[in-house]
């Protein structure tokens, strides 16, 4: 599948992807929405002119994809949205966000489509910094109640804007779908270490009544923004899980924060957010230095 790292063969697989006759539609139906059903442990998508799917105990994708779709479409859609059902299968939360390490922890960039998180993160990439995920972060809570982040092993995904003027050109891949100029980047470093949760930042531009700089919401509106950023919120409200994000918001507020972060979305305005963020690291006592390493000096 493109834009995903290959890494050592597990003798167990934890998910398995596969072609299958899927039926159209489930047993045992719970719940059910315009292209979508679910039962105990199964959820069946059908997205028109793509194909159907079907998600079985959090562990196994099958499909079969309508005429004319080809691997690269399909590949999409089965790591995109379809993973991210998945992962609300685990009754994991999922996030809309991108992830890198700072000092051991994962720092989040959550946004909407275009809000720039692979983008920041690919700049921060450039500085050195380690990536842990790209569009979905899933998180759980340990034993102890600290909210971890799990890395996905992704591959960056960049507009051709954001490449040229980040110098990404010798790291781009295949574009994603026929001649669309957004393509699969790898990423200079990528964690392959579950992680805590350092500090999750929603993204806005800079414009009025908004100015440039990070704020800190009070923990009930954290937890409403997290779960705003919640990826496919509206499976968040059909499979009863707006408690546990509230409950998981409310774990990241107090233990790490939830930042609002505007700034300019100009490119020539990055290196000034990095440093914006570096200064904020430093102050609620995350490392400045790259990949978990002491600062110098």
């Amino acid at each position: 599948m493109p834009g995903l790292i290959t890494l050592a063969d597990l003798a167990v697989p934890d998910v398995t992807i596969r072609p299958i006759d899927v039926p159209e539609a489930l047993e045992n139906v719970v719940a059910a929405g315009p292209n979508w059903q679910r039962s105990a442990d199964q959820f069946l998508l059908e997205l028109p002119a793509i194909g159907r799917f079907l998600l079985e105990g959090g562990h196994s994708i099958g499909f079969a994809r309508a005429p004319d779709i080809g691997d690269q479409d399909i590949a999409i859609f089965l790591a995109g949205t379809v993973f991210g059902i998945l992962l609300h299968q685990r009754n994991h939360i999922v996030l809309h966000a991108s992830a890198i390490a700072v000092n051991g922890k994962a720092v989040l960039f959550c946004g909407a489509s275009g809000a720039g998180k692979s983008t920041i993160a690919a700049a921060l990439g450039s500085r050195g910094y380690t990536l842990v995920t790209d569009d979905q972060a899933a998180i759980t809570l340990d034993d102890a109640g600290t909210p971890i982040v799990h890395p996905d092993g992704r591959f960056l995904k960049l507009w051709a804007g954001s490449i040229d003027a980040l110098a990404l050109d010798g790291r781009k891949g295949e574009a994603m779908r026929g001649r669309m100029e957004k393509f699969y980047v790898e990423p200079v470093g990528s964690s392959t270490a579950a992680m805590p949760v350092g500090a999750v930042y929603m993204l806005f531009e800079d414009r009025p009544p908004r100015v440039a700089g990070i704020a800190r919401p009070n923990v009930v509106d954290g937890a409403r923004l997290l779960l705003a950023n919640a990826y496919r919120p509206i499976l968040i409200r059909r499979m009863g899980q707006q408690q546990k994000y509230f409950q998981v918001g409310a774990a990241i507020a107090r233990a790490a924060g939830i930042f609002t972060l505007a700034r300019p979305l100009r490119f020539t305005a990055m290196d000034d957010t990095v440093a914006m963020l570096e200064a904020h690291w430093a102050d609620i006592g995350l490392t400045t230095a790259p990949n978990g390493m002491e600062p110098q000096g």
